[in-house]
C-alpha cells in the first residue's frame, strides 16, 4: 500500500499512508485509537473505498470494489467484535452464503461438516463442525472466524485486537494456529495495543499516528520503549504508585457474604472512601458476577450491600445509581453506550430528569453546556459534542461513560476491564483519570485481567478464584505478580478476613 488516502466530512483519516506485508510474516501495526489502523485496514479489505493511492497484491495492482470482492483476492479479515451466528452450527457459519448444494439445490450437510473439518485439520485445531457456536468459548469462535477466511484461501489475514477477551493458554493457543499459518505462506497483518505480545508473535512493526505514517521496525531488535514513542510521539513513564493512607477514612461500600450459585460464593470484602480497590483472578473467576451483583444487574440468593453503613437493597441498576453507584462494563458498547447517539446525549443519558423543564421540555443548551465541560475537563478527543459516540476511538468512549457517572454524581465507581482495546496513550490517561477521581474522595473498584494494570493502579488488591475471595493483598511495591497468581490458582480457599 503506497499513498493511501482517505477522507470523511471533517476529518483527514489517512495521509498518504504506506504498508507492506510478506508472505509467511506477522506485521504488526501499531498506533493510539484513532491513529487509522482500523481505517486503513478496512481499505484493504474492501470495506472502504480509498481517496487516493495504489495497493497491490502479488504484484499487481488491486482496486477491491468491496468485502466480498477483497475476500476473492485473498484477502481475510478478523474484526475485534466477531461476527458469528450463535444459533447457527460452526459449518454453517464458516460457509455462510456458500454452502455447498447437492441434488435440487438442497444444502449438502455432509459436504459442509467434511469441508469444514478439513480446514480445522489443515489448522491442526479439534473442534465439531456440527457444534452450535453459541455454546462455545470466545476463544473457540476466534478459531472460526480464522477457519472462515482461512476457507476462502486468504494469503493476507488481518486480525484486529484477536487476544482482547482470551486467557494465556487460550491465546498460546491462538498463537500456535499464527505459526503454522506463517509457515504456509500466510502474511499476517496483527493490529494489538498488548505491547507483551508484539515481541513474541510479531516479525516488523509498523507504527502510525493521527493518519499518518511513522515508521515500520524490527520487532526483536526493537525496544519497547522506542515503539510506545513512536506511537504517542512522547515517552510514556509510568510513576510509581503512591498508596495513600486511608485507613480513617469512611467505609463507602462494604459487602458481606454475597452468594449467587457457583459464580460467587461468600465473598466480602470493603471499599473506603479515595480508595482503589483493584480484582484480580483468572478468567471465571466471578470478578464480573460480583460487580453486576452489586450493581443490581443480577439477582442474588443471599448476601447484604451497604453503601456510607446502611444496608441497601438493591434489585436493579436503577437501584444502584440511587445509591451513587456507577458500573463502567467490560462491553462499554452493548451496556455503556447508545453508539449511535451523539456524545451530549450519552453523558446526559444517567440524568436526563436533571434536564426536563416541568412542562417535560428537554434544555438542549444545558445539555450542550454540560456536555462541553466534561469534553474540556476529561480531554475527550471529538470534533465536537453532537459527534455520534460510534465515531470516536476507545479511549475516548470509555471517557464518554465516565462522564455520564461523574454527572450523575456517583461516588462509588465500578471499572470492569477500564483500558481493554485501548492503546498505550490513552491507558496513561484512563490511569491519571482513576487516580484522580480517588484524590476527589471517591470509592474506586477496578476489575482488570492486566496484572501489571492490577499492581499499577490499586491500594489494595482483593483476588478471586472460581467464585471465592481467596486473598486481599497491599498495593504498590509490596506484591509481585507471583503472590497474585498463587491467589488466583488456590481452589476451595476463603479469605479469613476478607473485609479488613
Amino acid at each position: 500500500m503506497k499513498g493511501i488516502e482517505k477522507r470523511f466530512p471533517g476529518v483527514h483519516a489517512l495521509k498518504g499512508v504506506q504498508f507492506d506485508l510478506a508472505e509467511g510474516e506477522v506485521h504488526a501495526l501499531m498506533g493510539e485509537n484513532g491513529a487509522g489502523k482500523s481505517t486503513l485496514m478496512k481499505v484493504l479489505s474492501g470495506i472502504y473505498k480509498r481517496d487516493g493511492g495504489d495497493l497491490w497484491i502479488g504484484g499487481e495492482l488491486a482496486d477491491p470494489a468491496g468485502p466480498r470482492e477483497a475476500q476473492n483476492l485473498g484477502i481475510g479479515i478478523i474484526h475485534q467484535e466477531l461476527s458469528l451466528m450463535n444459533d447457527l452450527t460452526v459449518a454453517q457459519n464458516v460457509f455462510i452464503g456458500r454452502e455447498p448444494r447437492g441434488a435440487f439445490g438442497r444444502l449438502d450437510e455432509r459436504a459442509l461438516n467434511s469441508q469444514t473439518a478439513e480446514i480445522f485439520a489443515a489448522m491442526n485445531l479439534k473442534l465439531d463442525p456440527k457444534a452450535v457456536v453459541g455454546n462455545l468459548t470466545i476463544a473457540k469462535q476466534q478459531m472460526i472466524e480464522i477457519a472462515k477466511a482461512l476457507s476462502y484461501r486468504s494469503r493476507v489475514l488481518i486480525m484486529d485486537e484477536p487476544t482482547a477477551a482470551l486467557n494465556d493458554a487460550e491465546i498460546a493457543e491462538l498463537f500456535a494456529i499464527i505459526r503454522q499459518l506463517q509457515t504456509e505462506g500466510v502474511g499476517i497483518v496483527y493490529i494489538s495495543h498488548k505491547m507483551d505480545e508484539i515481541k513474541r508473535i510479531a516479525d516488523r512493526v509498523t507504527v502510525m499516528r493521527d493518519g499518518e505514517y511513522v515508521g515500520t521496525v524490527q520487532a526483536a531488535d526493537t525496544p519497547l520503549s522506542r515503539i510506545i514513542s513512536m506511537m504517542v510521539g512522547r515517552e510514556v513513564l509510568e510513576k510509581p504508585l503512591k498508596v495513600p493512607d486511608t485507613s480513617g477514612c469512611e467505609v463507602a461500600l462494604e459487602v458481606r457474604q454475597l452468594n449467587r450459585g457457583r459464580d460467587i460464593r461468600d465473598v466480602s470484602f470493603s471499599v473506603r472512601k479515595g480508595e482503589i480497590l483493584g480484582f484480580a483472578g483468572l478468567m471465571g473467576a466471578g470478578r464480573t458476577e460480583v460487580a453486576r451483583a452489586i450493581f443490581g444487574a443480577d439477582p442474588l440468593d443471599s448476601g447484604e450491600v451497604r453503601v456510607h453503613g446502611k444496608v441497601c437493597r438493591i434489585r436493579s441498576p436503577h437501584d444502584a445509581v440511587l445509591a451513587g453507584i456507577g458500573y463502567l462494563s467490560e462491553d462499554r458498547k452493548h451496556f455503556g453506550l447508545a453508539t449511535g447517539m451523539d456524545v451530549r446525549a450519552n453523558i446526559a443519558m444517567a440524568s436526563l430528569n436533571a434536564f426536563v423543564s416541568t412542562a417535560g421540555v428537554l434544555n438542549e443548551k444545558a445539555m450542550e453546556k454540560v456536555a462541553l465541560g466534561y469534553i474540556s475537563q476529561l480531554g475527550i478527543r471529538t470534533p465536537s459534542d453532537r459527534q455520534e459516540v460510534r465515531f470516536l476511538s476507545g479511549g475516548n468512549q470509555q471517557k464518554v461513560v465516565i462522564a455520564k457517572w461523574l454527572l450523575r454524581d456517583c461516588d462509588i465507581l465500578i471499572f470492569d476491564e477500564p483500558t481493554r482495546g485501548i492503546d498505550i496513550g490513552a491507558k496513561s490517561e484512563i490511569y491519571k483519570l482513576l487516580e484522580d477521581l480517588a484524590g476527589q474522595g471517591r470509592a474506586i473498584i477496578v476489575i482488570s485481567s492486566e496484572l501489571p494494570e492490577v499492581m499499577r493502579l490499586s491500594h489494595r488488591i482483593a483476588v478471586m478464584c472460581e467464585g471465592r475471595l481467596t486473598g486481599i493483598l497491599p498495593g504498590g511495591a509490596g506484591t509481585s505478580q507471583e503472590d497474585i497468581m498463587q491467589l488466583a490458582t488456590q481452589r476451595d480457599a476463603a479469605v479469613s478476613q476478607a473485609g479488613e
